[in-house]
């Protein structure tokens, strides 16, 4: 009988509607810090804060979940950014020599937005400017009046409390106070540095290029002043470098708080990036590892009120956000709720737990707490709008893994990435950088700690630090059992810790094994790094997580697999070398596995070894290419004539079936392969191995020459399939299957399904009934994804049962793979277990299981994105994240029900259409052009702009005259 084996079924409605129901893909959020920031503003109406970057980035922030993202068409470093304070409005200035306008409007896609309150920041307009970009760019822009121009200007500041009061600096010396009332020059000021700002009482202040700044009076009566009331030279009577930007904020007490930045004496500090703080007797000059791009004060603006009282400082450096209380005395930073710097280490793998039990979650957070040097009290000072969004149903965690050897805990439950607990194992092991024994001295913390001069009286702020005591601490992969509380890190020269939450200060040794990989293979020499030592005498540890036991792999290659059953005590590794198994409740190795090829050179040479055999690769690459050609000679294909290719359309059509594609021919890869060892993936299942009656413990290992192993385990105190516990004594491991596929493809995951064809609880989670016990009476299966198919085995018998060809069939290769479970939007209770592949191409594929019936695909990562391919992790609910930038994560989801996004609403105080014109004016002072002849941009239409604004064409007009008059 003839079986249609190359045919799918055709379209299916009631199936379609399902997919509707569970399926769909959004990117939601963007988690982290804005890559190369380089422009701030701030409203203090609206209390919202606006970062432009280098790529074009517009993001506005205000409370914790309140985001706005938007971007430019092109991409263009932002340069400037200012808000229309109270309006919701924002102008954007681009090097291209572009004008943007930006407004949170409550319009949205499906229309719901408006009527549920929320708001969505949108580009409303975009202008040209005249000119080339660069050197004849807009130098700085402004909102209010025009006056008329007196030649070049290199600075610009509007009075905070007198609107019409403008200081105009020009490029030879003279300051203009300038009247927009009276159109005319109140006051002229000859000075130095053209750098002033308005200070209260009607006096200004400039910064000079020689390290200090001058306070100017603006005497009554007399319309010229040529000499300073007051100067000053905070770091002198050294040479000192110019002060960027100040700042004069007066308080209750009479004592002003003066800050700025630069000014640094030139010879000893003049490459920091400082900024100072000074207020009477204290001063403090804040140390930072990036570059200060800018900063401001939160402060009263209200004009009733005689005194700013200054309440905090925000600094954007080019690597993260610092905020300091400038209410408590010291001014301490203030943690922050969000734009956290992910990348104060390098970020080296990442890990999601979902649904953290509420014990470890709060155990985490008091533990974190008792980390910090920050302000307990006060609360984040950037307040503005209102979070929509409903309190998440579960707590969440997102594990980064960093090169300086951190661990670092994030709550990901909603729209905020909030730091929660740092576990550092540097301090397992002896540094060439070691202070002494104890971390928790305070001598030991970069905050804290002060440097030997007491002038200028520098304090180390911030946790950006790109640098790693010993590259060999950088955390490779992470696993955590979130019931009982035990966390496995593994690393860059075959470490691998097991840890325990502890809620208490501890000093004790850590109990040391090390597992031989090759197992004194003959012809083999480790030419990588060595490895970590650790730490001989007693170690203090903090409340957190502290080690119990470091098990060491030989040869110490990184690791590249690990895998923690918690229930049994149980641990496993696995390196370019082989694989292990570890007992760390009996401080005993199980299993020691070497899965090294007699070809399989690069794999002693080490991660870290610059020695690389160029001439091998080059050889094997020509051995494929002759390899396929010859083969291509030996199977020619056959093309179909029109009239067959159009007789089998007939009968697909005429039996409601679609012919499959033709598939790709994929050559089988060499077994000489160089790192065909690697271990990719493990699995600890509790399944049918040796035999149909009986299941019990199993170990599964898949290698990059497409290798899997299958060990059955016989672990005391656990039950097996007939119901008999083994008694006491020591794990025993015993091969009990080994599988090698075809084309010898790498194993990217391995998954055992139960009878009902569903993937297998977490440990503990049957036991502690949290969910349904596995089907135990019906045949086990398990699933090997490899980097070429999805493939489905029958168990114990290990034969197949369906599979997809998916380098055949798209073209493509997996890189990613996870089990999801996708909920419907339509039924409460109906959901399905799904297979989530990510390609090469950053595509994601979505399978049914254990069917492997394709539903659905996405176009998710640009295939270019090699490092954000990388970096993508899954979570069980059907989201994802990814890295857009060293700092930033990029959030996505595949289901139509489980979405993390912004929903913010903002109370706006917005002047109406006919009138914006008279309210929103902008200056626009230009090093060689004049503002006079800035018109739209080309293209631009002025049908296509009230096209864009409907029913505000007066808006549209009236900002089309301003700017051109």
């Amino acid at each position: 009988m003839m079986k249609f084996r190359f045919r799918r079924q055709g379209n299916d409605p009631q199936r379609d509607k399902i997919k509707q129901e569970l399926f769909a893909f959004n990117k939601t959020v963007e988690h982290g810090f804005p890559h190369q920031p380089s422009a701030l503003n701030f409203d203090p109406q609206l209390q919202l804060m606006a970062i432009g970057s280098k790529s074009g980035a517009v993001k506005i922030y205000g409370a914790p979940g309140v985001e706005f993202t938007g971007l430019h068409k092109d991409t263009a470093a932002v340069t400037q950014i200012h808000f229309l304070q109270g309006q919701g409005r924002l102008l954007s200035l681009l090097d291209d020599n572009t004008l943007h306008m930006w407004e949170l409007g409550g319009a949205s896609q499906d229309g719901g937005g408006a009527k549920r309150g929320v708001v969505y920041l949108e580009e409303r307009h975009a202008y040209s400017l005249p000119g080339r970009p660069g050197l004849e760019s807009c130098r700085y822009i402004h909102y209010t009046h025009t006056p008329s121009s007196l030649g070049p200007v290199e600075s610009l500041q509007e009075h905070p409390q007198l609107p019409g009061k403008i200081l105009i600096g020009y490029s030879r010396g003279l300051v203009v106070l300038w009247d927009l009332s009276s159109r005319n020059a109140e006051h002229l000021f000859l000075v130095l540095s053209l750098n002033a700002i308005w200070c209260p009482f009607y006096c200004l202040i400039n910064s000079h290029s020689d390290g200090g700044y001058s306070v100017w009076a603006v005497a009554s009566g007399n319309p010229y002043t040529h000499q300073p009331v007051s100067s000053t030279i905070p770091y002198g009577p050294f040479p000192c470098k110019a002060i960027n930007k100040i700042l004069w904020r007066t308080t209750r007490s009479g004592c002003p708080v003066v800050v700025y930045s630069g000014g640094m004496p030139r010879a000893s500090y003049g490459d920091r990036h400082c900024v100072s703080i000074q207020q009477d007797k204290q001063h403090v000059t804040l140390d930072f590892t990036s570059r200060v791009i800018d900063f401001f004060t939160v402060h009263t603006t209200d004009p009733e009120h005689e005194y700013d009282d200054p309440s905090a400082l925000v600094v954007l450096l080019e690597e993260e956000l610092v905020v300091i209380d400038l209410l408590t005395p010291g001014w301490p930073s203030i943690p922050p709720p969000y734009l956290a710097p992910l990348h104060s280490s390098a970020i080296t793998t990442s890990c999601h737990i979902d649904r953290v039990p509420a014990k470890l979650w709060d155990r985490l957070a008091i533990a974190g707490k008792s980390q910090g040097t920050h302000s307990p009290h006060r609360s984040w000072p950037i307040c503005g709008g209102k979070n929509l969004a409903p309190p998440p149903k579960q707590q969440d965690l997102l594990l980064t893994g960093h090169e300086d050897g951190t661990v670092r805990f994030w709550d990901v439950s909603g729209v905020a990435l909030t730091p929660v607990y740092k576990l550092s194992t540097a301090h397992v092991f002896h540094t060439d950088c070691d202070l002494n024994d104890d971390p928790l001295d305070p001598r030991n913390d970069p905050d804290t700690q002060q440097e030997e001069e007491e002038w200028p009286p520098f304090r180390k702020v911030g946790c950006f630090d790109p640098y790693s005591d010993d590259p060999r601490l950088g955390i490779q992969k992470i696993s955590l059992c979130k019931y009982s509380c035990r966390l496995v890190v593994a690393g860059t020269a075959g470490q691998v810790i097991v840890l325990g939450l502890s809620d208490e200060r501890s000093d004790h040794m850590i109990d040391v094994s090390t597992v031989d990989l090759l197992q004194d293979l003959e012809g083999f020499t480790w030419k990588g790094h060595d490895r970590l030592e650790a730490r001989a005498n007693p170690t203090p540890f903090p409340p957190g997580f502290q080690p119990l036991v470091l098990v060491q792999a030989l040869p110490p290659a990184s690791v590249t697999a690990v895998t923690l059953h918690a229930e049994w005590n149980m641990v496993a590794f696995g390196t370019s070398h082989g694989f292990g198994l570890f007992d760390y409740h009996r401080r005993s190795v199980v299993l020691a596995r070497c899965t090294l090829h007699p070809n399989d050179s690069l794999a002693m040479e080490g991660p870290l070894s610059r020695v690389k055999s160029l001439k091998k690769s080059l050889r094997q690459s020509f051995r494929r290419i002759r390899k396929s050609r010859v083969s291509g000679k030996k199977r020619p294909l056959t093309t179909p004539t029109k009239g067959c290719a159009q007789e089998m359309s007939s009968k697909s059509d005429r039996f409601g079936e679609e012919v499959a594609p033709v598939q790709r021919r994929i050559e089988p890869r060499s077994a000489d392969d160089s790192l065909s060892g690697v271990v990719r993936c493990l699995c600890f299942a509790d399944t049918y191995l040796r035999d149909g009656t009986h299941h019990g413990p199993t170990l599964w290992a898949g290698t990059n020459s497409g290798s899997v192993y299958a060990y059955a385990l016989e672990v005391p105190g656990v039950c097996v399939g007939s119901g008999r516990v083994l008694g006491e004594g020591s794990v025993e491991a015993v091969l009990g299957k080994e599988i090698q596929l075809m084309h010898r493809a790498p194993v990217v995951s391995i998954a055992v399904l139960d009878g009902r064809g569903k993937p297998l609880p977490e440990p503990y989670q049957a036991s502690l009934d949290l969910a349904t016990a596995p089907d135990m009476s019906n045949t086990h299966s398990v699933l090997i994804a490899s980097e070429e198919q999805l493939k489905v085995f029958s168990l114990p018998k290990v034969s197949a049962k369906t599979k997809f060809k998916l380098t055949a069939h798209e073209g493509c290769r997996v890189r990613r793979v996870a089990m999801v479970t996708m909920y419907s939007t339509a039924q409460e209770d109906y959901c399905e277990n799904t297979l989530v592949c990510l390609t090469n191409l950053g595509d994601l594929h979505l399978f049914t299981v254990p069917a492997l019936r394709p539903q659905v695909r996405y176009e998710c990562i640009r295939k270019e994105d090699i490092s954000g391919i990388a970096s993508c992790v899954f979570t069980k609910s059907g989201q994802g994240f990814y890295l857009i930038s060293p700092s930033e994560y990029e959030r996505f989801s595949m289901s139509a029900k489980v979405t993390t996004e912004p929903l913010c609403s903002v109370q706006l105080d917005r002047p109406n259409h006919a009138r914006m014109g008279d309210q929103v004016q902008v200056i626009i002072i230009k090093c060689r052009l004049s503002p006079k002849s800035i018109k739209p941009s080309p293209g631009q239409k002025q049908d296509q702009m009230d096209r864009d604004n409907p029913g505000g064409g007066q808006q549209s007009g009236s900002w089309n005259r301003r700017v051109s008059s």
